[in-house]
């Protein structure tokens, strides 16, 4: 199981989870998968890759290996059990990345897809991470801030209306294994000041539609993180399920779940069909004079299949 460790563990963690994924089933991409470099200027960051199931892996600690959302892993994978998928099981990793059609600078997130994208240098290749987000009703907003703060050891001033579902909350929880906003957070400029990307002592939430709103990170990643943000960096929200991009002559796609569909994964593990909406006008706009080149069915299948990794969509 995974306990709520800092950045030298979760680094040996990932470290051991690529070098069994290299000694046990990794695989470069193909037939429509893209393998992109490290090009500052690629539209794609990372490959998609698979890894073979050990005997006591559940998604949930192979997700978190390979800095992967839980429902995104669940999505790329269907039919495949999360708690019990199997030992020497093959599973696709979705470690491949359309970036988001937004400003390459400071904090980007795209909320559909529950992923932090941060570019250190603007133009610059993002490091990326995935997220936990607002549940139903308590949706993280959409547009631009900055960071305004940043603190180590945060105390949680617990909003009333987390208090009036959970009276037993205390008002005030100070630093400490039981606070939920982990070690670290980055406190966000919107109006009211509630929002912020934290951590979490509960790592299974991230990449999960289960907060009130602000973002949790692994414990691994939040520390690099706020290493690395200063406040005034800016922060841009987006809520984009399809995204399109060229790379080395191919046109890709990328369709995440909708809000429904995952919460339907988290509860049921398997979502219902709901084709993306737009998709095949993205791609006839993205596709230009190459339009012609475009593969329909293809893109027909992947917005209804919405697996979460770029998939090639021109032939």
């Amino acid at each position: 199981m995974m306990d709520n460790d800092g950045t030298r563990s979760g680094a040996a963690r990932r470290w051991k989870g690529w070098m069994a994924a290299m000694m046990g089933g990794f695989a470069v991409a193909a037939g429509g998968l893209p393998v992109a470099d490290a090009r500052a200027d690629s539209a794609i960051v990372g490959t998609v890759s698979t890894y073979v199931i050990e005997h006591d892996d559940t998604l949930l600690d192979v997700a978190r290996r390979f800095d992967i959302g839980f429902v995104a892993l669940v999505a790329a994978n269907p039919g495949v059990d999360p708690w019990l998928p199997g030992e020497g099981l093959t599973v696709l990793l979705p470690t491949a990345h359309i970036l988001p059609d937004a400003p390459h600078r400071g904090l980007v997130i795209n909320l559909t897809e529950m992923r932090l994208y941060y570019y250190r240098q603007p133009g610059a290749e993002p490091e990326t991470h995935p997220v936990g987000i607002g549940s139903e009703g308590k949706d993280t907003p959409l547009g631009s801030t900055t960071i305004v703060r940043k603190q180590a050891n945060p105390t949680w001033y617990v909003p009333a209306s987390i208090r009036a579902e959970k009276p037993e909350l205390p008002a005030v929880m100070p630093p400490g294994p039981d606070n939920p906003m982990g070690l670290y957070a980055l406190y966000l400029g919107f109006t009211g000041g509630s929002f912020r990307i934290h951590g979490t002592n509960q790592p299974f939430a991230v990449g999960r539609r289960v907060t009130h709103g602000c973002m949790r990170l692994y414990p691994e990643d939040i520390e690099d993180l706020f290493r690395k943000v200063d406040p005034g960096t800016p922060v841009t929200f987006v809520d984009q399920p399809v995204k399109v991009a060229w790379q080395d002559g191919e046109l890709y796609m990328e369709v995440h779940p909708s809000k429904a569909q995952a919460d339907q994964l988290e509860e049921e593990h398997q979502m219902m069909d709901e084709p993306a909406v737009g998709a095949v006008d993205l791609a006839i706009k993205a596709a230009g004079e190459a339009r012609d080149r475009l593969d329909l069915p293809t893109i027909e299948r992947i917005s209804l299949e919405r697996r979460g990794y770029p998939i090639r969509i021109t032939q």
